[in-house]
């Protein structure tokens, strides 16, 4: 919590040091007009990433696909949009980032494989391991399908 509160309120400081690094190395007013393109970038971003991964996931739910994949990429989109919208280098710079495909596969193979990590960890404390076996019998639970209404006296 300390360090988010730290990052929290270095950040803007650093954005600050480094537009007056830029500005001050190009000129105040294209540095602002890069600013104000990397915002409007952002927008169009967030505006076509939220209608293509809703397509790719109704997509992938017609063919009986769940849309995990499409959903960790749109919201990997979604977040280098909101990075971009944000007035600053810095959060450009890692907006892009976020916006670049083979950046977008690294970090979902690394979320991927820290779940997979996680359930291991969790799978290993269980009290028995074997109690929960798959059923491959075949036989169908003894489940009663009805209606019911309640009388009191």
């Amino acid at each position: 919590m300390r360090a988010f509160l730290l990052l929290l309120l270095i950040f803007p400081v650093l954005e600050l040091f480094v537009f007056v690094r830029v500005s001050s190395a190009i000129g105040f007013f294209p540095a602002l007009l890069l600013i104000i393109a990397g915002s409007a970038l952002g927008v169009l971003v967030m505006r076509v990433a939220g209608f293509a991964t809703a397509l790719r996931a109704r997509e992938s739910l017609q063919r009986g696909e769940l849309p995990a994949e499409e959903m960790f990429q749109g919201l990997m989109l979604a977040v280098g949009g909101g990075l971009l919208l944000i007035p600053g280098f810095i959060s450009d710079v890692l907006g892009l980032l976020c916006l670049l495909p083979f950046t977008r596969k690294l970090v979902a193979n690394r979320l991927r494989r820290r779940a997979e990590e996680q359930a291991m960890r969790q799978r290993a404390f269980q009290d028995d391991p074997f109690q929960a076996q798959p059923r491959d019998s075949g036989q169908r639970p003894n489940v009663i399908e009805g209606e019911y209404e309640r009388r009191d006296k």
